[in-house]
């Protein structure tokens, strides 16, 4: 019987254990499961690096953020997608992750284009055995959060750049306008100028950024 090899990269170890056992109690027709797992950016590097070597994993399961949030350096698991892709091509990326807004999975599907992405509020036993199934026969498998957010944004025709979802991105996460010069490349006046463009496109001129911040979740784009 086959064996379907496994990585789980999680900062939270009893997560990886929980995925662990999970899915290596499974029972599977066509194979068993053995999973490897990895805390951080480097060791989840290095056990990918090496698998090239003598085999690629199967399916790559990855959290988004692998490390405290004010570390603002710190690698994520979204890098780590991009370069599991160009390291091991023929291995399945699936995300597990808390995040469920419309920018931060649409950004992963654009960045990583996976085969699965899943709200870990949504995880259980049965989820993990379909995500399996699913990746390795017919992907992509997506929770019905991701769907979602997956469906609103598809379902939206505005035409916004990435400094425009940047914008709108940390505008929902309290970011001061002021601050965003750190993460956007644009000038304090060209931000600006931005949400001032942003707030016409979504009909909310005369309103503040909370309005503007409303609007954009409405249409799927935070």
């Amino acid at each position: 019987m086959k064996t379907l090899r496994i990585l789980a990269v999680d900062d939270h170890e009893m997560t990886m254990i929980g995925y662990k056992f999970i899915l290596e109690e499974i029972q599977f027709e066509d194979f068993t499961i053995q999973v490897d797992t990895a805390k951080t950016y480097e060791l989840g590097k290095q056990k990918i690096t090496d698998s090239a070597k003598s085999f690629a994993y199967d399916i790559i399961m990855l959290d988004i953020q692998l490390g405290p949030a004010n570390e603002t350096q710190a690698h994520t698991g979204e890098d780590l997608g991009i370069l599991a892709r160009k390291i091991v091509p023929k291995s399945k990326i699936v995300f597990l992750s808390s995040f469920s807004d419309n920018y931060r999975i649409n950004s992963i599907l654009k960045s990583v284009n996976p085969e699965g992405y899943m709200v870990k509020t949504e995880i259980d036993e049965n989820a993990l055995n379909d995500m399996v199934h699913t990746v390795m026969k017919e992907p992509p498998f997506y929770t019905k959060k991701a769907l979602i957010a997956i469906r609103t944004k598809m379902a939206n025709d505005i035409p916004l750049d990435d400094n425009d979802k940047k914008i709108l991105y940390h505008l929902s996460i309290g970011t001061k306008t002021k601050d965003m010069i750190d993460h956007i490349s644009l000038s304090l006046p060209g931000i600006e100028n931005r949400k001032r463009q942003l707030k016409a496109i979504f009909g909310v001129e005369k309103q503040n950024d909370q309005a503007l911040i409303t609007e954009a979740r409405n249409r799927g784009f935070i």
